[in-house]
């Protein structure tokens, strides 16, 4: 049985790095060890290191927990898909929506970059935007409710 040594300073730093950017987890592979850090529901970080054999499969991520209040909102607009959240077509445009504008059912709301491929959310309903629960270049995940709008 081989001894693994764990690196406390890199999964203290992993462990800065979910907390500045609100990540749910990040993973560091080198060789056969890899580093796997993970913040769960309750927002706690929890640490975990192993020796993986080189063919061990990848870990599935957990669903991140969306804030109670925005997510039972009845006028949620949720995430269709894990990706980045752009609130504009491009850097130098302005947003395609503002909190308190009015919107209508099918307007664009923002995009979301999965695998290289621009996916437009649009407004479910009509109604005003009253607010916009992410920022452009957010990471997203499934369910995670992106807007409300009332």
């Amino acid at each position: 049985m081989s001894r693994m040594l764990v690196d406390a300073d890199a999964i203290r730093a992993l462990a800065d790095i979910l907390t500045e950017t609100g990540l749910t987890e990040i993973e560091v592979a080198e060789k056969d060890n890899r580093i796997r850090v993970a913040r769960n529901a309750g927002g706690q970080v929890v640490h975990a290191a192993a020796p993986v054999p080189a063919a061990a499969a990848p870990v599935a991520a957990p669903a991140a927990a969306a804030p109670v209040d925005a997510a039972s909102h009845p006028g949620a607009v949720n995430s269709p898909m894990v990706g980045i959240a752009y609130l504009a077509p491009d850097p130098s445009a302005p947003p395609f929506v503002q909190e308190g504008q009015a919107v209508t059912a099918g307007q664009t709301l923002m995009l979301i970059e999965a695998m290289k491929t621009f996916n437009q959310i649009k407004a479910p309903r009509g109604g005003t935007l009253k607010r916009v629960l992410v920022s452009s270049g957010d990471p997203v995940e499934f369910g995670e409710p992106l807007a409300i709008i009332e």
